[in-house]
């Protein structure tokens, strides 16, 4: 392993902390949010055709730019950093990764291209609660519950002559208010043989109606989607597993969580060190006692615990972009350090912290939202420990009985 950027990535770090410097401070970040879109349409485009963004890790042959997770991840650092709301976290580390690995050849040629350039956005609409479970960040997707189980609750899919109807709710779904596609999944068949797969419905489809909800972090925006008879395409070939159905997303869906988990676990990195540093610069200039509160013992201390613990996540999401398979570790450690940081940070800003007119808020708000959607933190360690054996599998067979003493298990 290579720990050192090379030259293109350090000015691709560069160039992008310039822009989004210029451009997103604490009160335009603010005024983005609160558009119908939630976001700066015209920053996102500049940055998709400037640097290529959304399509940093989509192949060079759809029109990305053919880059590693790696390098999204490096970028991600950066949007992280300032809060960025824009839809690269539901375009490029869910639905393009999701596109690209079950998408008919037709599919890809068609969706990549616009993803990787900006003209189109796309929302993954699983309900909001079950996202961190149907990516397999927090327990295994396999049971497909998480995606509303069985008739009721989530969303029906029903063959219509060549192609599929959708009738459902889904709540909590990442720009699922303003994307241009989305990727819903669905169960599809009777109760006893129901299956979820994904569709691609367009965002102007009729009968789809979309609503913003109010969220904890308003630079995570979500939308409610409804599907009234909503034609829908599936993603992939039909019959691709020998039964008249597409192909089975939830190997792939567990693929892209540790992707996002990885790209996740940078932006809470950025998020957290930009944290750490306001609040040094602020109590190395806030006086009380005739002295600058950075320079109290006790305060040094528990900066420098909040360094250790951002330097570590740092080199665990350094690690987890070389190797995705350790992304849900790497988000975990992220997740904390950012929840921790910026909850000091409010601290020690004293009663500024509190008021809404302070943008530290802003970067507990983004923790506790982060967790609620991807963790929270006990259960992606909880569930990455089983998955790398940690935990020994129950014995299914009994205990054997002393015969003298019933009630005593023999030694």
């Amino acid at each position: 392993m290579d720990a050192a950027f090379t030259a293109e990535q350090d000015e691709m770090r560069r160039t992008l902390r310039e822009i989004l410097g210029k451009r997103c401070g604490p009160d335009e970040v603010k005024a983005a949010v609160r558009t119908d879109a939630g976001h700066d349409p015209e920053l996102w485009q500049r940055l998709s055709r400037q640097l290529g963004l959304p399509g940093i890790a989509v192949a060079e042959e759809y029109g990305g730019v053919g880059c590693t997770p790696a390098d999204l991840a490096l970028a991600c650092e950066e949007t992280g950093r300032v809060l960025l709301p824009s839809p690269l976290l539901a375009t490029a580390a869910l639905a393009a990764p999701l596109i690209g690995a079950l998408g008919t050849d037709a599919q890809r040629a068609a969706l990549l291209p616009a993803l990787a350039a900006g003209e189109l956005t796309a929302a993954l609409a699983v309900p909001g609660p079950a996202l961190a479970t149907a990516l397999a960040l927090t327990g295994d997707n396999a049971p497909g519950d998480w995606a509303g189980g069985g008739r009721a609750g989530g969303v029906q899919a029903r063959a219509d002559g060549d192609g599929w109807r959708l009738y459902g709710e889904v709540a909590q779904v990442l720009d699922g208010h303003s994307a241009g596609l989305l990727l819903v999944a669905a169960h599809t068949g009777g109760f006893a043989r129901a299956r979820t797969l994904l569709f691609l419905v367009r965002g102007d489809a009729p009968g789809l109606v979309r609503s913003r909800q109010a969220t904890l972090d308003e630079t995570r925006p979500q939308g409610r989607v409804e599907l009234r008879h909503v034609e829908a395409e599936l993603l992939g070939r039909a019959g691709a597993d020998g039964h008249g159905h597409g192909p089975d997303p939830l190997p792939a869906l567990a693929a892209t969580g540790l992707l996002a988990a990885s790209v996740l676990a940078a932006e809470a990195v950025g998020a957290a060190a930009q944290a750490l540093a306001r609040t040094v610069e602020y109590v190395g200039g806030r006086e009380q006692f005739g002295r600058p509160v950075g320079s109290f013992q006790a305060v040094k201390h528990r900066l420098a615990d909040l360094y250790v613990q951002v330097q570590a996540a740092r080199s665990a999401a350094y690690y987890a972009a070389w190797d995705p398979g350790q992304g849900a570790l790497a988000l975990a450690q992220a997740l904390e350090a950012l929840r921790i940081t910026a909850g000091e940070a409010i601290q020690l800003h004293g009663g500024i912290g509190f008021t809404w007119e302070h943008d530290a808020h802003l970067y507990f708000k983004r923790a506790a939202a982060d967790e609620l959607l991807f963790g929270p933190v006990h259960r992606l360690r909880g569930h990455a420990a089983q998955q790398a054996g940690l935990f020994p599998a129950p014995d299914p067979s009994p205990t054997p009985r002393d015969p003298q003493h019933p009630q005593k298990a023999a030694v």
